[in-house]
């Protein structure tokens, strides 16, 4: 019998998914809540990480990412991951995507932050993700896929603990869709922050869906803050500064070499915190990305800027700043969560039925911090394997490693000191997204994560069911801010992107140590 599988999510990795599982028989419905393709993978600038250069090599791309992910990452699926990279890249070759070459036709490749060699393959630049989006596109309307756009899924259906499909809000209906699996693959929650460089459809959906089915999410601590954004949280591509591009202060002082031997080019959370520092240290003004010396003289400067990186060329100029000549202000933004549902290496969660891949799965290939570039890579590799799972149809559901057993949610009661507080304002996304940056951004403490809980537990006390697409969106971004804020609150040692400031101990974590979190997964019963 012909197995009915509902893809929530039109990005990379649920479009891949899609159509490996429409080219094996499965009849799939594709669900997205806005138009086809909404969503980060077409803001993705840098590119995708893969080994295809003579002198690189997987263990390689696997030490890389470990040593970025801050020790959390789990080996066997970062070497799946990076194993899998020459092959993620013939596919989407075979779809229509078109990297840059060379004169003689060898691939262009980049150099990004914690790779130690140059091994970001990239389209149009610095507009990879667009260009795979719409060799995606054009693939997926080719293909024996049903699409439902402008549809938002508000619940995925469990009975007997089976996933059997979800209830989508359509036009101002809702309908249920029968399934014999469905796979989230809904991206990221950037919107839970007041400066994001994610669109506004990444609103933690596939999180919070998860949630409410009983599966478990782990790592939510872990949000990745991009260090360089404009500050309308417009992207500027780590690659501009693999190019050479520095960043300055207001006095002109190359603050980063300070913070870490790689400079410019550490790990993001290392770039981001040294960045929010020289920022405090200026009364909170935007440090200075400065390529004015990329080349010679500024006019082949701007000849460079313009052919490598013609999408960021054209915003910066948009706002009048040339900056060939000038650097430009830049500011750290909420970017990627490294942190998700819990998934085997073939996308099952613990709920029979019910996969994630992408940015809302975590499968333990970023850890603490994820390598700039795994992204696109993740999802081709992820999104194919969960396709072949469905299309296998083996019930198996995925079990959580030993070092994500506990729930985060009774630790951090136990670190929470009874309080009272005023009330609040009533809730409101911008109030919401205020709040996490406050408190649960790139620096956190107890007091201000317990005042955050004790915010955020009392506007879900006051929350009433959703009923537009927005309120249902709100109603997700408020459930996940509260599992994101009780993790961060758990998790009393700084690693990675988690930085806590009362981190007191004068010593980094063993690697023992930082394979133990103190919060791991969460369920809603």
């Amino acid at each position: 019998m012909t197995r009915r599988v509902v893809v929530v999510g039109s990005g990379l990795a649920g479009g891949m998914c899609a159509l490996r599982a429409a080219d094996a028989g499965c009849e799939v419905v594709l669900v997205t809540k806005g138009a086809l393709g909404d969503g980060n993978t077409a803001y993705a600038q840098g590119g995708i990480a893969a080994v295809t250069a003579t002198g690189d090599s997987v263990l390689a791309h696997v030490d890389d990412t470990l040593r970025a992910g801050a020790g959390l990452g789990e080996r066997d699926a970062v070497h799946t991951l990076a194993s899998a990279g020459p092959d993620a890249v013939a596919t989407l070759e075979a779809i229509g995507v078109a990297f840059d070459r060379d004169d003689s036709g060898a691939l262009r490749l980049g150099l990004e932050g914690a790779h130690r060699v140059p091994r970001i393959l990239h389209a149009g630049g610095d507009a990879t993700g667009a260009a795979i989006q719409r060799a995606l596109n054009r693939a997926l309307t080719l293909a024996p896929v049903q699409i439902r756009s402008d549809a938002l899924v508000t619940d995925v259906v469990v009975s007997d603990g089976e996933a059997r499909g979800v209830r989508v809000l359509s036009e101002g209906r809702t309908e249920m869709l029968a399934a014999d699996d469905v796979v989230l693959a809904t991206g990221g929650a950037g919107q839970l922050y007041a400066h994001t460089t994610n669109p506004a459809v990444a609103t933690a959906d596939g999180i919070a869906l998860a949630l409410r089915a009983g599966a478990t999410v782990a790592d939510l601590e872990f949000m990745q803050f991009h260090p360089t954004a404009l500050t309308d949280g417009t992207l500027v591509s780590e690659a501009v500064r693999g190019e050479g591009a520095v960043l300055i202060d207001e006095r002109g002082h190359r603050f980063c070499v300070d913070a870490h031997p790689d400079a410019e080019l550490a790990p993001r959370d290392v770039v981001a915190r040294a960045i929010a520092a020289a920022m405090a240290r200026q009364g909170g003004r935007p440090v200075l990305l400065d390529a004015t010396g990329l080349r010679e003289t500024p006019s082949a400067t701007a000849a460079f800027l313009a052919h490598r990186f013609p999408t960021i060329d054209e915003s910066v100029r948009a706002r009048g700043w040339d900056w060939s000549r000038h650097p430009v202000p830049v500011t750290p933004a909420a970017h990627y969560l490294m942190g998700g549902v819990v998934t085997d290496l073939d996308g099952r969660t613990d709920v029979d039925g019910l996969f994630a891949v992408g940015e809302v799965a975590r499968t333990g290939v970023h850890g603490a911090n994820r390598l700039a570039s795994n992204s696109l890579l993740e999802a081709v590799v992820f999104g194919l394997r969960t396709a072949d799972a469905v299309v296998d149809g083996d019930p198996r559901v995925a079990t959580a490693s030993p070092s994500v057993s506990s729930s985060p949610r009774a630790v951090a009661g136990r670190s929470r000191a009874p309080r009272r507080i005023p009330a609040n304002g009533p809730f409101s996304r911008a109030a919401l997204q205020s709040l996490m940056w406050r408190h649960v951004g790139l620096e956190r403490d107890a007091s201000g994560l317990a005042l955050a809980l004790d915010i955020l537990d009392e506007w879900s006390r006051a929350a009433v069911a959703p009923r537009s697409r927005r309120e249902h969106e709100d109603a997700n971004l408020l459930l996940v801010a509260s599992s994101m804020t009780t993790a961060a609150l758990a998790r009393t040692r700084s690693i990675g992107a988690h930085h806590r400031s009362d981190d007191t101990t004068a010593r980094p974590l063993t690697a023992d140590e930082a394979v133990r979190p103190a919060a791991a997964p969460e369920k809603v019963a």
